[in-house]
């Protein structure tokens, strides 16, 4: 299609027409003109709002549907839709299936029903056969059908062995390897963070060091191994330290953080609401303080919503038997964009993530591929179950003021728009 956006302010930190207001022409999909003033023409399609800002397309490096398997939760068409409007370009899709997508036909399945939709959607298929830990799955052969990590989703890796043999092996064909910081004798069947205040609750509590002892090992498996490995959405201010003492070192070790543990703390608790039961659990609020300066010097790459659906019967319940997660790409954009710097934060959902992942980088310029996410980053509101536009409405950020709006995106030749 053709459009023509216009007054934009592009924010690009890699272009020179970053923080400028321009005009945009898009032909067949291509960007073919940016300027300060385009001249409309009646055969193409305008675009004009309020403050309205471009960045490239926005990805999201964690988000849970529930099909194959579990379609009450969400369903691919419903959460792509959510994705686009949420202001995502592209997602990286967890194998918290059933079956798990831990072979090359699940891995196929999941591209194929996400092929018409606007945003791309990028499998992460099981580390392991089904996503139990015992024994490695065929890596070499999702990866050729395009996976492009391998994680065994919320599931730490209990044997050292495992993922040391693993590591080694993902090097002959330059695999990224996702190992979820939890040291589960440790966690011990916890249900919230250690704190004093979580005590007082009586809620089971989950040290720090659950996530930190994991953190070590893991890191002398890399240092022994070589190899390239992801720590997904560390919780406490020494798994921040850890990190950067490793890439410091040389190490090729990455690390991502999820919108509410960038903005919520343990303090939600207070009436046993089961929307803000995650894993790992909401942390104090020295700990948040510690995560956003991790973003901000960039020992964290990525930013990520962590969007797992969950059906009414599996999150209305006691908080000690309801299922952890919640979903978080609606309400992502305003919540991040309260607490962290416009500029910074662009980064770490568009560059940064596509880095780790070895994925295609877009660009803002003539001739390329428009792949943008249009907002309004001022606006302040509250969020509501009105805004929610997943099957499951398990959201930790109900009654949360947010600032900034998604408008939509434009990619794969598609326009969608809020």
């Amino acid at each position: 299609m053709n459009l023509l956006i216009k007054s934009a302010v592009i924010i690009d930190k890699k272009s020179p027409l970053h923080r400028k207001k321009r005009d945009v022409l898009i032909e067949k999909g291509v960007i073919t003109k940016i300027a300060a003033t385009i001249k409309a023409s009646k055969s193409i399609k305008e675009l004009k709002l309020p403050n309205l800002h471009l960045s490239v397309g926005w990805f999201d490096s964690s988000v849970s549907f529930g099909e194959p398997g579990y379609e009450e939760r969400e369903t691919i068409k419903n959460g792509m839709q959510t994705a686009a409007k949420s202001g995502f370009t592209a997602i990286a899709i967890n194998p918290i299936t059933h079956p798990i997508t831990d072979n090359r036909a699940s891995v196929e399945y999941l591209l194929s029903k996400a092929s018409p939709f606007a945003t791309d959607l990028y499998p992460i298929a099981s580390l392991t056969k089904k996503a139990e830990g015992e024994e490695m799955a065929e890596l070499y052969d999702m990866q050729q059908a395009g996976a492009i990590a391998f994680n065994d989703y919320k599931r730490p890796i209990k044997n050292p062995n495992l993922l040391k043999v693993t590591l080694q092996y993902a090097q002959a064909f330059n695999g990224l390897l996702m190992s979820f910081p939890k040291d589960e004798l440790i966690s011990n069947q916890a249900v919230a963070n250690e704190s004093d205040f979580t005590i007082e609750t009586g809620l089971k509590g989950n040290p720090n060091l659950a996530e930190e002892l994991q953190i070590i090992r893991d890191l002398y498996l890399l240092e022994y191994t070589g190899g390239r490995l992801h720590i997904p959405t560390i919780s406490t201010s020494k798994s921040v330290k850890l990190i950067n003492d490793a890439q410091n070192k040389g190490l090729d070790i990455t690390c991502s953080v999820s919108a509410h543990h960038l903005t919520l703390s343990d303090q939600e608790l207070v009436n046993f609401n089961s929307n803000y039961k995650v894993n790992p659990p909401l942390r104090t609020k020295k700990e948040i303080k510690a995560l956003q300066k991790g973003v901000k010097d960039g020992t964290i790459a990525i930013v990520t919503s962590d969007h797992r659906p969950l059906d009414i019967e599996n999150k209305k319940k006691e908080f000690d038997y309801a299922k952890y997660g919640t979903i978080g790409m609606e309400s992502f954009f305003g919540a991040v964009n309260s607490v962290l710097e416009l500029d910074d934060f662009i980064d770490n959902i568009t560059y940064k993530p596509r880095a780790v992942f070895h994925i295609n980088q877009p660009e803002i310029k003539e001739g390329a591929k428009a792949n943008l996410t249009f907002f309004e980053p001022d606006t302040k509101w509250t969020f509501s179950e009105n805004d929610i536009l997943s099957t499951s409405n398990n959201s930790a950020f109900i009654g949360k003021d947010l600032k900034g709006k998604v408008y939509g995106i434009f990619n794969k030749n598609k326009l969608v728009l809020t």
